[in-house]
């Protein structure tokens, strides 16, 4: 009984994968056959964009619908690129599911042809096609581009720097690269770009560092010798007893140094604040209280605060007083020295995540913040 029940079994199932393959040999295979083509704007329509007119609509794109041999739903994506790209790197404008048309905004159009290597209020020419495609599949572009003229305006601060962020057993955050997970930033210097440090707690334990948070692609580590080594898979640093220590590396000669820093009679402060007229974009932003910074758990020297700014100056200040602050003359980055009232830091309009260390006066100003 028990091997008639097998055979029972057994038949169906082959009767089944018969009836699968047989299934797929028939279905059909959809292919594209009309690709959307953009009919407006007119070609060479020129745009003026204005930051304060950010979150309104600068254009309405309207495209033929894709035919496809088949009852299908089809999407689309509305691309950019610099005139004459071939769209491999092109940025996406909005997209849709069946609609044929899109309405995108000054914001928008502005930071793609910022991103696609846009010069600040001169007029530049950008090509435009359509992406159509099922269930992400079967992909088809438009064949001809539209052609628009955009001059745009300083959406994005040009920042030409690589930052370093710790990560590992004895720095903040561990081991998880995660884009929202806490990592120290190294501080770059201001006069010499080349030039990496941190000062502050590490744990017993080993470390690396990465260029992009989410990202192993590049990564700095221990090359032996006191030198680094910029690759995939790096070596790794070694912190053998927890405590204070100086990190410092040279991108360019590739030298570095670890050695231990004495924090005993460091100064320990309530609050650390930034101010200056960049706060309001007038003078008036260097009075009242300062815009207060939040310290690192892991590391207490350590300060951050993520804020838009305005054009204009700033620095940093202890115990919202002026008995103590700190300054710069580099804007983004810089070495100050402990305790040093400096210059006044320039900044340039843009959302910032800023980071400070009160042990030495280090700072580091990231701009294009979302």
């Amino acid at each position: 009984m028990k091997n008639i029940t097998k055979s029972v079994i057994a038949l169906f199932a082959v009767l089944a994968l018969s009836c699968s393959v047989e299934d797929v040999e028939d279905r059909p295979v959809i292919q594209g056959i009309d690709t959307p083509e953009l009919v407006a704007p007119e070609n060479d329509k020129a745009y003026v964009l204005l930051e304060e007119n950010a979150e309104e609509v600068a254009e309405r794109f309207v495209w033929t619908k894709a035919t496809y041999d088949g009852n299908v739903e089809i999407g689309y994506k509305l691309l950019i690129d610099v005139k004459g790209g071939d769209f491999t790197n092109a940025i996406e404008l909005g997209g849709t599911a069946g609609a044929t048309q899109i309405e995108v905004t000054v914001k928008t159009l502005n930071q793609a042809v910022i991103e696609l290597g846009g010069i600040p209020d001169a007029l530049g020419s950008y090509d435009v096609k359509v992406v159509s495609s099922l269930a992400g599949i079967e992909k088809m572009i438009s064949a001809t581009p539209l052609t628009i003229l955009v001059n745009a305006y300083t959406g994005l601060v040009p920042y030409a720097f690589t930052d370093w962020y710790l990560i590992g057993a004895a720095v903040e955050g561990g081991w998880d690269n995660n884009v929202d997970t806490n990592h120290q930033p190294m501080f770059r210097g201001g006069v010499n770009p080349d030039i990496y440090k941190f000062t502050g707690y590490f744990a017993a334990g080993n470390f690396k560092l990465i260029s992009e948070k989410g990202s192993w692609a590049s990564q700095l580590g221990n090359a032996g010798n006191n030198t680094i080594e910029i690759k995939d898979n790096a070596g790794e640093f070694i912190i053998s007893a927890s405590g204070y220590y100086t990190f410092t590396f040279n991108v360019e000669t590739l030298a570095y140094t670890l050695v231990p820093y004495n924090a005993t009679a460091a100064s320990v402060y309530s609050r650390i604040g930034f101010l200056g007229s960049s706060r309001t974009g007038s003078e008036a932003g260097w009075a009242g209280d300062d815009s207060e910074m939040t310290v690192s758990t892991f590391s207490p020297h350590v300060w951050s605060l993520t804020i838009s700014l305005f054009d204009g100056k700033g620095k940093f200040r202890a115990n919202n007083a002026w008995d103590t602050n700190w300054g710069g003359d580099t804007e983004f980055s810089g070495f100050t020295g402990n305790g040093a009232s400096g210059g006044d830091i320039p900044v340039a309009k843009s959302k910032y995540k800023i980071y400070f260390n009160d042990l030495d006066g280090s700072y580091l100003m990231l701009p294009n913040q979302e």
